[in-house]
């Protein structure tokens, strides 16, 4: 065809190649605009994959092709060994690594079969639970709780399952995945053919043990149990559990049919076949697992920590919210840690820091004012259309002012983060510096061009400064 003789005259030298002079001044136009957008999407980061392409479009269209050329290399190039380039591909290797949780289980392990799943709990945890099984497992699932859940949980199942369904991400009709799901209010023989119990009742150590008790009395020996708690260990509970070698965690993450990542916790008595069942269980509700031991706040949430701390410190310094958050923001976080508070519930990292004997001035007065976050109660650190609520400001706890740059307050905090990854990978609480990073950005949204708070640190100097050595 018309293509083939042109490529022929093209080989022969015949064909003109000279381009049409260009209206310069629509191009620099047309580039402008493509900045734009890229720097809006990225909140006024530099990221110098996109931003260079369109600058070496921008240059080589005014130049011949040959120079052009030159010019799309030297910014290839300038790409190509930039952190951001180093930390994506990181990601992008990490993210192969957790793909499919198979390959994480224990060479010829063959899982137990998962017929039928059970779930403590119809809150959000719960709820969230349950439509991942429901959706992509497809086995019937029972929910036990007090009677005046039942409702407003089947109706918010629905409501998300529906929504996929609009989207073309179901392939089975809604009302045959709600036909799997039934609800009770006590435990009876219904538990008896349970495989996985998954408990997500509400977080209190003594309501912990009152439903493990209960439920061990009706299960079957080798039915294996996950707590998604993400305060209390799961070594404390295990004494509440009947043969706690088949009992472990795994920890989701809110949204749960939203958020792909959920940390499965060996405990001191957990064995292993139950850490690959869970591994199982995982892979075939397609999460991305990292797996753990035992520890306060687990992988992700010991990290958080120290970056919540971080920033309240530096709000409590006289440096503004607005920003302590900017900067986290203009790193590339997601949301800035005091506005992630208010999302997450303000009482969540609250109690963690009590339970670690940490009293946090800041969020104690917060929390003890009835400001919960602005899901929870309707009231946190900002208001509903993203601005700071002026009534929370005499309640932040006051320190001697220290103003701080973003750069400062940016690299104050993710040290703090660091050095918790470290501690854990001394502890053996994770073998691999991958599962920190890969909690942390599917977790928490931590900039996947940075390739994980641990591999920062590695392309930045700063764990050959305080370690004498990298992660990687």
């Amino acid at each position: 065809g018309e293509a083939r003789t042109f490529l022929q005259e093209i080989l022969a030298g015949k064909a003109n190649l000279k381009r049409p002079v260009q209206d310069l001044s629509q191009i620099e136009a047309i580039a402008a605009m493509a900045r734009e957008g890229v720097l809006k999407m990225t909140k006024g980061r530099w990221i110098p994959g996109p931003l260079l392409a369109i600058k070496a479009m921008e240059e080589g269209l005014q130049r011949p092709l040959e120079e052009g050329l030159e010019i799309e290399i030297k910014y290839f190039m300038e790409t190509a060994i930039s952190n951001q380039a180093k930390g994506s591909i990181n990601t992008f290797f990490i993210k192969t690594l957790t793909d499919k949780p198979q390959g994480m289980m224990t060479r010829g392990f063959t899982p137990k079969p998962i017929r039928k799943v059970a779930v403590l709990g119809f809150g959000t945890m719960g709820r969230g639970i349950i439509i991942e099984v429901l959706r992509n497992m497809k086995v019937p699932v029972i929910v036990k709780d007090f009677p005046e859940t039942f409702e407003a949980g089947k109706a918010f199942v629905r409501k998300i399952l529906e929504g996929m369904a609009q989207k073309k991400r179901l392939k089975t009709p809604v009302d045959e995945l709600m036909a799997l799901l039934t609800t009770t209010a006590s435990y009876g023989p219904e538990f008896k053919d349970a495989d996985l119990v998954v408990e997500a009742v509400f977080e209190d150590i003594k309501v912990k043990e009152q439903t493990y008790k209960e439920l061990c009395a009706v299960i079957r020996e080798d039915c294996v149990i996950a707590s998604n708690t993400s305060s209390i260990m799961i070594s404390l509970m295990s004494g509440f559990v009947k043969n706690p070698e088949r009992f472990g965690g795994a920890h989701f993450f809110s949204p749960v049919w939203m958020m792909q990542l959920v940390e499965i916790i060996q405990g001191e008595n957990t064995s292993r076949e139950t850490v690959d069942n869970l591994l199982s269980f995982a892979a075939a509700i397609r999460k991305r697992p990292i797996v753990c031991r035992d520890n306060p706040g687990f992988v992700v949430n010991a990290l958080l920590v120290p970056y919540y701390l971080g920033t309240l410190g530096y709000v409590e310094s006289g440096n503004s919210i607005e920003k302590v958050d900017g900067a986290m923001v203009a790193f590339g976080m997601p949301l800035g840690s005091i506005r992630l508070l208010d999302e997450v519930g303000i009482d969540v990292p609250y109690k963690a820091f009590k339970g670690a004997g940490i009293v946090q001035e800041t969020l104690k007065n917060v929390v003890e004012a009835g400001r919960l976050g602005l899901k929870k109660s309707g009231k946190g650190f900002f208001l509903a259309d993203g601005t700071v609520d002026p009534e929370v400001l005499p309640l932040i706890a006051r320190r001697p002012v220290k103003e701080a740059t973003s750069e400062e307050i940016q690299m104050g905090c993710l040290t703090n983060m660091v050095q918790v990854g470290k501690d854990l990978l001394d502890r053996k609480i994770v073998e691999d510096p991958r599962m920190i990073d890969v909690g942390m950005i599917w977790g928490t949204g931590f900039p996947p061009d940075k390739g994980g708070p641990m591999k920062w640190a590695d392309l930045i100097g700063l764990s050959e400064k305080l370690y004498g050595k990298t992660f990687y």
